[in-house]
């Protein structure tokens, strides 16, 4: 009689539990948009500040590759741009020669004009410093040429300048968002070269849940709504989460074989992501699962 009772007592007791299951709605695991960073420049990696699972602000310094190459190449620009400057100011002191000259033969010019009505000069030396006159004048016109074409490579010298600072500051590499580093792909003292990978790194302050949901279920669904999401707590328990639905595919795809759906005959379904805001328990991988609100 007594054991009939304690069988009684273990049915209630598993049928109570079964009731109060909860059924989700559709599976998936939790992912990140993670974010490679690529070296920009060639040359051997100085400094590399990271370590894998470590959490950076946007803006921190991650890694230096070796400038040594474009620190010359800014010296020799500063001294070729010196050189130009010198030049032009070479330029522009012979402009005010010329100038000055032309201003005391316009002197004797306006005195031989004089002279000439009153038949103390002679024509020829009217028209002989007119045309020294002319002559200078050619010569300030040529001179002025060549100040503008020494602006030009001056302007050139600029520009390349720019470049180089450019490609100085991009050897410097700094954290584009705040995240974890997921990966790390070179050590210090290695070589780095344009386009190589140099580390991964993600925000896991929020995951997104990546689930699947058949054609029935898609028209409950939509673009901000707010989805219970549960994860797994222990053995027998969940632990429910916030959800907010933040994307939605636009075209049907075969199930996935990783993914159990609610009805086993769906062969096609949507792809759906959940923003979930992370508290240290999501991981990436982690399965979890939605029901609707």
């Amino acid at each position: 009689m007594k054991q009939n009772l304690i069988l009684v007592i273990l049915s209630l007791l598993l049928f109570s539990c079964g009731n109060t299951e909860e059924k989700s709605d559709a599976f998936g695991n939790f992912e990140a948009d993670p974010v490679i960073i690529s070296s920009e420049s060639a040359g051997r990696v100085l400094e590399l500040n990271i370590d894998k699972g470590q959490t950076i602000e946007k803006g921190t310094k991650a890694a230096l590759i070796d400038t040594v190459q474009m620190s010359l190449k800014l010296k020799q620009i500063d001294a070729q741009k010196a050189a130009v400057v010198a030049k032009r100011q070479s330029i522009q002191s012979q402009v005010s020669v010329f100038e000055e000259q032309i201003k005391n033969l316009r002197t004797n010019e306006d005195r031989i004009r004089r002279m000439l009505k009153d038949g103390a000069a002679t024509q020829k030396q009217l028209d002989d410093i007119t045309g020294q006159i002319s002559v200078l004048e050619r010569q300030i016109e040529n001179t002025r040429t060549q100040y503008i074409s020494v602006n030009k490579e001056l302007e050139v010298l600029d520009a390349q300048q720019d470049a180089t600072k450019d490609l100085l500051d991009r050897c410097t590499i700094v954290a584009p968002v705040n995240g974890t580093i997921l990966e790390t792909y070179v050590e210090q003292g290695e070589m780095a070269s344009p386009g190589k990978p140099l580390f991964k790194i993600a925000d896991l302050e929020h995951l997104t849940l990546k689930v699947y949901v058949s054609g029935a279920q898609l028209p409950k669904v939509k673009i901000g709504q707010e989805v219970n999401v549960l994860i797994d707590k222990s053995a027998t328990e969940n632990q429910t989460l916030s959800g907010k639905v933040d994307w939605i595919s636009s075209e049907a795809e075969f199930t996935p074989k990783i993914i159990q759906t609610k009805e086993e005959r769906v062969k096609l379904v949507y792809a759906v992501k959940v923003l979930v805001k992370n508290d240290g328990t999501l991981k990436i991988g982690m399965p979890g699962e939605i029901s609707w609100q």
